[in-house]
Formats: C-alpha cells, structure tokens, sequence
C-alpha cells in the first residue's frame, strides 16, 4: 500500500505531514452470540510509531539500491581489526569503536550459500512472507558472521549456493527488501519489484 504520508527532519526534529492511518469511527461491535445484540463501537486512535535506524540507515538504504552493505573493525591495534559482519553491526564488540562500511555485494553474489535453514508452514499474525517460507542462514567467504533471512525461489539444501536479490521497486527500507534465489535462478522467476 502506497502511503501519501511524509516523515522528514529538520531541526533535528522528526515532522510528519499527511496521514497515516485509515479510520472506521463509529462501526457497531455486535454479539452474534445473543442475537447480534449491541455492545460498543469502535474508536480508533491514530498512532504512528517512528522508528530511527540510527548508524544501520546506511544498510538498509543500500538494499533498496541492490547493493549488501557490511560492517568491519578497521581500528588498528584492535583484535578483531578486519573482521567483516553480516549482519550489520554498529560497533566492533573488541575495541568498541564504530565499524566502517564495506560493500559486500559481489561477494555475495560469488560465495554465499547456505548454512543452514528451517521450512516454515505456518507464520505469525503479520507476517507478509509467502508461505511456506523458507527460512535460511547464509554464510560468505571472508564474513565471521551469518545472515539470517529467507529463501524465495527454489528449495533449500544446505550448501547450496545462493544469490542475493533486491527489491529496489518500491522498497519498504526493510530487512524485506533482501531476498536470496538459488544461483542460476532466471530473472523472469524473481518475485514482483525484485531484482539482481
């Protein structure tokens, strides 16, 4: 759903213009119990929950241009300095200080594979995933760490190499614009707003 709502900052403020939410005042809650008897009405309440993704908007932006941004200590001295993460994280957990970005794209798309996963046939109350989702955890040559995310064309194995694919029509700026197909996956087979 297209939303005609805007949140920008300015002043270091968050404004937001427009609406957010559809709004049914007034629709009678009926008992079917006792003779669809009246017992109240609905009174929503507008809500907007505004969430910051703070240091990890770099990531996320990156998804909705077909790139993997990853995070990697490069303090020297550090222990762990060079230590590459996916998933994105904002500090190393050695030295503490803030990672820099690495692009991690192409090594995706030349070396991840899958480590493990889970088949899902049923899913929670907001889940936007076609079901059965395919839940997999990823590995890369050169990454400490492994991505968790979900398989949208083909079957899971593990090991079996994957590719990357973004949705970068329309992006929800979510971990949702991340997908991955078995390699060799035809283009005409990717799911709606995705791509490679």
């Amino acid at each position: 759903m297209k939303s005609s709502s805007v949140v920008i900052v300015t002043n270091n403020r968050y404004r937001l213009q427009g609406r957010f939410h559809r709004q049914s005042p007034h629709a009678p809650i009926r008992d079917a119990d006792h003779g669809w008897k009246l017992v109240g009405v609905t009174n929503p309440r507008d809500m907007t929950y505004l969430h910051s993704y703070g240091a990890e908007a770099p990531f996320f932006e990156s998804l909705s241009q077909g790139r993997l941004m990853a995070a990697c200590c490069n303090h020297a001295g550090c222990e762990l300095e060079g230590t590459v993460y996916m998933p994105f994280r904002i500090h190393c957990p050695g030295c503490l200080e803030r990672n820099g970005l690495v692009d991690l794209t192409e090594t995706a798309r030349t070396s991840a594979r899958i480590h493990t996963f889970m088949v899902c046939e049923r899913a929670g109350a907001f889940s936007t995933l076609d079901r059965p989702i395919r839940f997999i955890n990823i590995e890369f040559d050169g990454v400490s760490t492994i991505l968790m995310s979900y398989l949208s064309v083909g079957n899971p194995l593990i090991g079996l190499k994957v590719v990357p694919i973004f949705r970068t029509r329309e992006p929800t700026y979510t971990i949702l614009d991340l997908s991955w197909v078995v390699a060799g996956t035809p283009v005409a087979a990717l799911p709606g707003g995705f791509s490679f």
